[in-house]
């Protein structure tokens, strides 16, 4: 489990294809200070096992699907990764629960830049949007964020905005995003949980 507290910046040292699934290298000294095999470290949001480290970096597989849900895939040697060690029992939980589960991508369609805080608006994918309420936690690359904003549930483009702060800008790889760029998207676990509660109860309730 995370919190969507961002712990350092990480750079992609080697990201190698492997038929379905992709090894990838990241440089991340915070990250690997207390690592062992088999530790979990959120890169953009998503949760992958350490299978080997050194003292500035670790190595991890990334799994076919994990490609396929998230945008881990757009990644290449150089680009830059938010990182977050796992959290330890009896930590502060300074952001919101994030278990690193990617839901889906989003891409960035504008930034509104203010003299205080910076607005974000991402797409909406129709599958992830019943779980997206205004004031409600989301994961965004990671970060724990609070939607400011979000399209009607009739929109035939839906969207939600998030309004960052300049030290959430410098302090994550936010602020290097441009218009067109995919991010992961993890939504609240609670919301999920309850979406499935409800489908369960209405589909006993349609059961003759």
């Amino acid at each position: 489990m995370f919190t969507g507290i961002i712990e350092e910046i990480g750079e992609i040292v080697a990201f190698e294809r492997e038929g379905a699934h992709a090894r990838v290298t990241v440089h991340g000294p915070l990250s690997v200070s207390d690592a062992s095999h088999g530790d979990s470290i959120a890169v953009n949001g998503m949760c992958l096992t350490v299978v080997d480290h050194t003292e500035a970096a670790f190595t991890a597989f990334v799994m076919g699907v994990s490609l396929e849900t998230g945008a881990l895939g757009d990644l290449r040697q150089g680009s830059r990764v938010n990182l977050e060690r796992a959290a330890a029992v009896g930590d502060r939980l300074g952001g919101h629960i994030v278990q690193g589960h990617v839901d889906g991508t989003a891409v960035l369609l504008s930034v509104d830049a203010g003299s205080d805080w910076h607005v974000y608006r991402f797409s909406l994918n129709d599958d992830i949007a019943q779980f997206v309420a205004r004031k409600g936690s989301i994961a965004v690359q990671g970060v724990s964020l609070t939607v400011s904003d979000l399209s009607e549930a009739t929109a035939s483009e839906p969207w939600f905005e998030v309004s960052l702060i300049p030290e959430t800008l410098t302090a994550t790889v936010l602020g290097e995003l441009q218009p067109g760029d995919r991010v992961n998207i993890e939504t609240d676990v609670f919301a999920r949980h309850v979406a499935r509660m409800l489908e369960l109860n209405e589909a006993r309730e349609e059961t003759p």
